[in-house]
């Protein structure tokens, strides 16, 4: 390799006009100038691209630069052009140039004025490339997102493997390989893929202090969303979701609440995702909404804040996307919504797929629910995955975790009980942490009767937890390197060297408690940037307001206003009758009905206390929701049977309750009589209809209990819609 500057320290201030360089930049450069292979693992906003691209300022010829983003290189050759006079000093070669285009890019790379060509691999197929590649001087080859070698890597190629054979038909040069995400094994993955097991590797830290992590279980949802950004007012930042159908409803539902929104996905022209981009990059918009599955790659350093409306596939994916926030060490605000339905509906998109690639789906998406469901530092598991220990001592409080730490409780005896288990199951112990758990529950599992191990007299001796207790027990084993997993394996556990030295000599183990995201919050806004807490003082006033008009009308105080309206008042604090209709629950019928009373109280409160209220809780609905929604009632008014309404709409019967069940308690009348007759005779209906007059809730567990299992939960919730629409509507 042919260098014509003198230094990597004057060609950085000669180009791009640095004093000096971050982290191991320098070392980096060094390295490859002198026809090393080079390995970079460097966080998102590390400055991986300068890795590469001052290199090909430096050397003589043309540097090749193999990158996934297609619909992303114009936005790379652009950057590298704005600190170059000669345009002809960048270019890209893929599929979305036509054959002048072309042409035009070969004729400036092969009279020398080209130092960066960007590739896609799928054009290095292309023999017609492979040809025109051989006849020019290659200074070196860059792997860009080389975490698409591996099959353990987020994002997966195919066409990646056939990299180092096309290299080294085209021309024997060094190769730098650069990812922001790689365990271990995707790690080892990238060298074997790429034949450069003697390459010099770089491995950055993985932390990104500047970032606050934090998971929220999936409840209303919508408004969380809307809240979070209207109080970032101007902020830019992306939200990830798994579809492109869903893209485009968060996008529209952003858009309809007066928030600068584009959808972004594989399945727009590439034009008008070109267009959405630039928007975004321009700060045309403030939030791009785009799909997990197709790289964005933007480049731009003031992005404040990610938010996973679906969680990921897996940590790599989600500590890449994450890695989009204050990449210029700024603020960067990190939220995942997590729900468990949305882990059960990946698992089955792995169905039909080979063997092998379900177990390594399976192992990532399970990394992805401990994650999201412990209690342990964000920044330490997320560490811990990549293979570097984190000193808590040195924790900035930067995740929801750490800021309302969960209680922690004495895990000596568990964990011995656990460690000693796996010792005890056989000497190899080649298991997953899903047997486990089913052995230590005694769940007879088709691998525990495959073993044979329900025979095992330590079966089922759980000392009465059950799975998910067990489940975190052997997350902080594993954090506290109590246990390791093998990836390779698809996750088998082993008992470690320290956990061997704790089972010879156990000591005092504190553990933490584990989120249950099962049930409803009772807090909506846990984030540290946030102020939007039930202001609990205002709760007991609002109660009791509540009793008296409730005896005023001679009703139970849930037909007024139920809890989950209550906390969502003393969160928003609503002051006017269109404010109060947005409240959970509460619809133009209850505002009318009941709201004065309760608007005139909220706002003396607030100007007795001096309250800052939040702008945002007004949340409007999409066409589609509200569609349904008038769909329904113009049904019912029809009486169309439900399961006719539910089959015609491609929704569940559950789901059409729930629908219903939002109508009345928001303060619309339902006559469902027409149905409810079919079900129930009078007496029965006079009997559960009397039951919620006189009762101080509205629960339907506690109505099953009350009538000893007498009637279904369906039969007891339609009940309960009639009384709600006739008494409180």
């Amino acid at each position: 390799m042919e260098i014509i500057e003198s230094s990597a320290a004057s060609a950085l201030k000669k180009y791009f006009g640095f004093d000096s360089f971050r982290g191991r930049q320098e070392e980096v450069i060094n390295s490859l100038i002198s026809g090393n292979h080079t390995f970079v693992i460097m966080p998102t906003g590390g400055g991986k691209s300068l890795c590469y691209q001052l290199p090909a300022l430096m050397c003589k010829g043309t540097s090749l630069v193999i990158s996934p983003l297609i619909a992303l290189m114009k936005n790379q050759v652009d950057a590298i052009r704005g600190y170059c006079s000669d345009d002809s000093i960048a270019h890209y070669l893929n599929s979305s140039l036509t054959k002048t285009e072309s042409d035009f890019v070969k004729n400036d790379v092969k009279t020398g004025k080209t130092k960066l060509l960007y590739v896609a691999p799928e054009s290095l197929t292309k023999p017609q490339n492979i040809e025109f590649l051989k006849g020019i001087n290659i200074s070196f080859v860059a792997v860009d997102e080389a975490h698409c070698i591996s099959e353990w890597g987020h994002d997966f190629r195919p066409e990646y493997r056939r990299l180092r054979s096309i290299v080294e038909n085209i021309n024997n040069v060094p190769i730098i390989a650069l990812t922001a995400t790689a365990t271990p094994k995707v790690q080892a993955d990238i060298q074997k893929n790429l034949g450069m097991m003697d390459a010099s590797v770089f491995l950055d830290s993985f932390n990104r202090e500047n970032l606050f992590y934090e998971v929220r279980p999936k409840f209303n949802l919508e408004k969380e969303i809307i809240q979070f950004i209207k109080q970032r007012e101007g902020k830019s930042g992306i939200i990830y979701c798994l579809s492109r159908k869903k893209v485009e409803e968060v996008s529209e539902f952003l858009q309809v609440n007066g928030i600068k929104s584009l959808p972004y996905h594989a399945g727009l022209e590439p034009s008008i995702r070109a267009k959405h981009q630039d928007a975004f990059l321009m700060e045309d918009i403030d939030v791009i909404v785009a799909t997990i599955a197709f790289g964005m790659g933007i480049d731009k350093p003031d992005i404040r804040f990610v938010i996973h409306h679906d969680i990921p596939k897996s940590i790599e994916g989600y500590y890449q996307e994450t890695g989009r926030a204050g990449r210029d060490g700024g603020e960067g605000h990190c939220i995942a919504f997590y729900a468990y339905k949305d882990i059960e509906k990946l698992e089955k998109f792995l169905i039909g797929k080979p063997l092998s690639e379900q177990e390594v789906g399976r192992q990532l998406l399970h990394e992805m629910v401990s994650y999201s469901e412990s209690a342990v530092c964000r920044r330490k598991m997320l560490l811990n995955y990549f293979g570097e220990e984190y000193d808590e001592k040195k924790c900035n409080k930067e995740c929801d975790n750490c800021l309302q730490p969960k209680e922690k409780f004495e895990g000596k005896e568990f964990i011995v009980h656990l460690l000693s288990t796996m010792k005890a199951l056989n000497k190899k112990q080649k298991f997953d942490a899903k047997f486990l758990t089913n052995f230590l529950t005694g769940i007879h599992s088709t691998k525990i009767i495959e073993y044979g191990a329900e025979h095992h007299d330590r079966f089922g001796d759980d000392l009465e937890k059950d799975e998910k207790f067990w489940n975190a027990v052997i997350r902080q084993c594993i954090v506290h390197g109590l246990i390791d997993k093998e990836i390779e394996t698809y996750g088998t556990l082993k008992c470690a060297t320290k956990g061997n030295e704790f089972l010879t000599s156990p000591y005092s183990f504190m553990l933490t408690q584990n989120h249950d995201y099962d049930k409803t919050p009772t807090n909506l806004n846990i984030g540290k940037h946030t102020k939007s807490t039930i202001d609990t003082t205002l709760v007991a006033i609002l109660k009791d307001l509540r009793r008296q008009v409730a005896q005023q009308k001679k009703v139970p105080p849930f037909v007024v206003f139920q809890d989950p309206s209550i906390d969502d008042m003393a969160i928003n604090y609503p002051c006017t009758t269109e404010e109060l209709k947005n409240i959970i629950g509460v619809g133009t019928g209850k505002a009318l009905k009941y709201g004065k009373a309760f608007i005139d109280t909220i706002s003396s409160y607030v100007k007795e206390n001096n309250i800052e209220r939040p702008q945002d809780f007004v949340v409007k609905s999409t066409v589609n929701k509200s569609g349904l929604k008038v769909h329904i009632i113009q049904s019912i008014d029809r009486k169309i049977p439900l399961d006719v309404i539910a089959e015609s709409k491609g929704k569940s019967m559950n789901e059409i309750i729930e629908e219903i069940e939002a109508i009345v308690f928001s303060g619309t009348k339902l006559n469902l009589d027409y149905f409810i007759d079919e079900m129930l005779d009078e007496d029965q209906q006079d009997e559960i209809f009397e039951y919620f007059q006189e009762s101080e809730t509205d629960c339907i567990q506690t109505a099953q209990e009350e009538f000893d299992g007498e009637y279904e939960e369906e039969e007891l919730r339609f009940i309960r819609i009639k009384f709600l629409s006739d008494l409180a509507n």
